[in-house]
């Protein structure tokens, strides 16, 4: 046994105490959301043995983000094989990771890890670009050219602005707004049955109602000042009102993640791999 398979031995008796303490099949997902990463979870999936397959994935996702249509595949990916997706969040899930945190029907994290707000990404000459940070500095200097106050050189940055490249990034702000109204009142809120303080029955409006507050919070640049801002989980449950489970509260839960996320870590150093999808048996 050579040391790569050492640590993929490791790997896998690590992922199956996470997937024990949540009575789930556990599926680890690191990385940027580019690229392939779709090709690769779906490959990892299909790769599972039966007798490892249960109603319930548990995602261990650590992501900086990465492009919303990515997400969307990944979760129709998942949606296919396994009733109720749990998300697991060791470090943070930003931007498209929120997104695709928000499509679980449970998310377990800690005091430290984190979301971010929903800003999404395109991918531009090679690189990520957040694409709410252009849509809402095109907005303000059309404002300003409107109100006779924009600066000459302002008004050349303002030509300078691509106007197909707006017009993507306009409909990448919809998509990811509109996936996660979908899929918060579809999944998170399915057991939402009656507010807290009156009592009263919820339906289908108000589910879509609370997930379109949500959404349009998240994706408030305004608010959050920064793509990169951590939004910690004390944050989302008592500004945002979202349920969050604290993995601090079950032991067996925290350390195993934390051992398993660790080495994950490491284990994609070691192999130069920006991205490692992991289910046990199978390390891509």
């Amino acid at each position: 046994m050579n040391a790569n398979d050492s640590v993929e031995y490791a790997l896998d008796h690590m992922a199956k105490d996470v997937g024990k303490s949540l009575d789930a099949t556990p599926l680890a997902i690191v990385g940027p959301i580019l690229g392939d990463l779709d090709r690769r979870v779906r490959v990892a999936v299909e790769s599972l043995k039966p007798e490892l397959k249960k109603a319930r994935v548990a995602i261990v996702l650590d992501t900086g983000g990465g492009v919303v249509e990515l997400v969307e595949q990944m979760v129709t990916i998942l949606r296919h094989h396994f009733q109720e997706l749990y998300f697991v969040i060791p470090d943070r899930a930003m931007s498209a990771g929120t997104i695709f945190a928000l499509a679980g029907d449970a998310i377990w994290m800690d005091y430290a890890s984190c979301l971010g707000p929903i800003d999404p990404q395109i991918e531009k000459d090679g690189k990520l670009v957040p694409a709410l940070s252009y849509v809402v500095q095109y907005d303000e200097l059309v404002k300003k050219s409107l109100a006779g106050g924009i600066s000459p050189a302002e008004y050349v940055l303002l030509q300078k602005l691509d106007l197909a490249d707006l017009h993507s990034y306009q409909q990448a702000r919809e998509l990811s707004v509109s996936l996660l109204e979908e899929w918060l009142s579809k999944y998170k809120f399915k057991d939402w049955t009656e507010t807290e303080t009156r009592k009263l029955p919820v339906d289908a409006a108000m589910k879509q109602g609370r997930a379109r507050e949500i959404a349009h919070a998240l994706s408030d640049h305004t608010r959050w000042k920064s793509h990169g801002r951590p939004i910690s989980m004390a944050v989302l449950k008592r500004d945002l009102n979202i349920r969050i489970d604290d993995k601090a509260t079950t032991i067996e839960l925290a350390e195993s993640v934390r051992l398993h996320f660790n080495l994950l870590v490491d284990y994609g150093v070691r192999r130069g791999s920006p991205q490692t999808v992991h289910v046990p048996g199978c390390c891509i």
